[in-house]
């Protein structure tokens, strides 16, 4: 009842639109509500919604999560008001009046941050938002077709749960606005998912210039940024475009490992991903056409062998990094990988261990034996078979299929978005002011009297 005094007075929301109104205590300030209208702010009650400011860009049916970017935003904004004197007697209301996939988008964030700055567990973040049946639309991929593989929003706490715990979620040592920068077609379209490990970016093209209104970029545009940030090793998984002496003349290990456009790996491009990885010096660049399916398919291949993170939890936390990542079969791919990968972490991580307390280096060694003269068609014996249709297929077919392929379409859908790009080259001198006052100060403030998250439903 107090909840929905705070909610109705003085505003044009009446009584009979509430059908239920759940309360779950996180603090003492802080509500979530989902709304059929805006709300106005009160003298005992400031009510905020990001539903026009923070807009997650689609490829085709895909409208979510939002991206780091977004989340960092979120948090700021939140934590600034709940940190803010003019705000500490007042009921804060984050609410969205927006459909159900605003909705979904904003039961993300407001889970999110419970699970980063209020000490909760993706479990208890989760249960709290569904309570009383109260249910969100899952995620799905950036496909045009039917939807194969649904992603909840619980998956995405857990994947920030994950993140935060090997370090790969601080926004202490997070910039923003570099991230949005170098996200941008015209400036390189690139991502950290794992960050210092794992870059994904749009495959290099022999010439910088812009080809049907996106940016193409030579790899020497690359050159600066990845030696600044000790990128060693570059994996390129689509047909060649450019030659790959271009990199290794200047010091860069270079790895092909094609498969269709599209498509999903076989065991021996599987293995031998994971083995240069697991070897790599530096951090690695990963690209296909438009660095979003295959590459993210072989890079979430590598967190549950390594991370042991679910499949479901790597597909999320790449998307909240690089959106649009992991398309169609590529989904379900990684989900039947999941068990024999975990397998092959534990007896990897055994290895290492033997190895560190005074086995015999060669340890390590023999669960990699017979990954030298793995061919990428798949011909190791050791290496069991799987029939895919990347097995079928080569370079010289892909280009004899016709038409644009599904990274083709991607690229042009993110550059028409991106309707600002007027040059092909990367801008990667930009200096990028690290906001410590603004960024981790504020998030740091999670300690402060944020008392109780609120969810309210209303008919819809």
């Amino acid at each position: 009842s107090r909840l929905v005094g705070a909610l109705t007075s003085g505003s044009r929301i009446q009584m009979h639109a509430l059908i239920r109104c759940v309360v779950l205590c996180f603090a003492d300030q802080l509500y979530f509500a989902l709304l059929h209208q805006k709300v106005k702010s009160t003298p005992d009650r400031h009510c905020f919604c990001i539903d026009e400011e923070l807009s997650y860009e689609n490829f085709y049916a895909d409208f979510g999560p939002l991206n780091l970017a977004m989340f960092y935003r979120f948090c700021c904004k939140l934590n600034k008001k709940l940190k803010s004197c003019a705000l500490a007697k007042k009921t804060i209301v984050f609410y969205t009046c927006g459909d159900r996939k605003k909705q979904a988008n904003a039961a993300y964030l407001i889970g999110s941050y419970a699970v980063m700055h209020l000490q909760k567990t993706p479990e208890e973040a989760y249960s709290l938002l569904v309570s009383q049946n109260a249910s969100y639309l899952p995620f799905r991929d950036a496909s045009f077709g039917a939807c194969m593989f649904n992603l909840n929003i619980l998956d995405c706490l857990l994947a920030v749960h994950k993140a935060l715990q090997f370090g790969w979620l601080d926004f202490s040592k997070f910039n923003v606005e570099e991230y949005e920068h170098y996200e941008r077609a015209e400036n390189g379209d690139f991502n950290w998912i794992i960050p210092g490990k794992f870059l994904a970016f749009s495959g290099p093209h022999p010439k910088s210039k812009i080809e049907n209104g996106y940016p193409l970029h030579a790899p020497e545009a690359y050159f600066p940024y990845f030696r600044k940030h000790n990128i060693t090793t570059i994996i390129r998984l689509n047909k060649k475009m450019y030659d790959a002496k271009r990199f290794t003349d200047m010091g860069f290990k270079h790895h092909d490992l094609f498969f269709v456009d599209g498509s999903t790996p076989n065991d021996a491009i599987v293995t031998k991903f994971l083995n240069i990885c697991e070897n790599a010096d530096g951090g690695i660049a990963v690209h296909c056409k438009a660095g979003l399916g295959r590459t993210g398919t072989l890079i979430g291949c590598y967190m549950m062998k390594h991370f042991r993170l679910t499949a479901a939890e790597a597909i999320a936390w790449i998307r909240i990094c690089r959106p649009g990542s992991v398309i169609g079969p590529q989904q379900n791919f990684i989900d039947e990988k999941q068990a024999s990968l975990w397998e092959e972490g534990d007896v990897y991580r055994q290895q290492i261990t033997e190895q560190e307390n005074g086995s015999s280096k060669a340890a390590v060694a023999g669960i990699l034996s017979g990954v030298e003269d793995i061919s990428i068609n798949g011909t190791n014996k050791n290496i069991s078979q799987r029939k895919t249709p990347s097995e079928m297929h080569t370079e010289e077919e892909e280009e004899e299929c016709g038409g644009l392929t599904q990274g083709d379409k991607l690229r042009a859908l993110k550059s028409k978005r991106q309707s600002r790009a007027s040059t092909g080259s990367i801008s990667l001198q930009k200096p990028f002011i690290t906001r410590q006052a603004t960024g981790s100060k504020v998030l740091q403030s999670a300690g402060l009297a944020v008392a109780r998250l609120v969810c309210v439903m209303v008919a819809e």
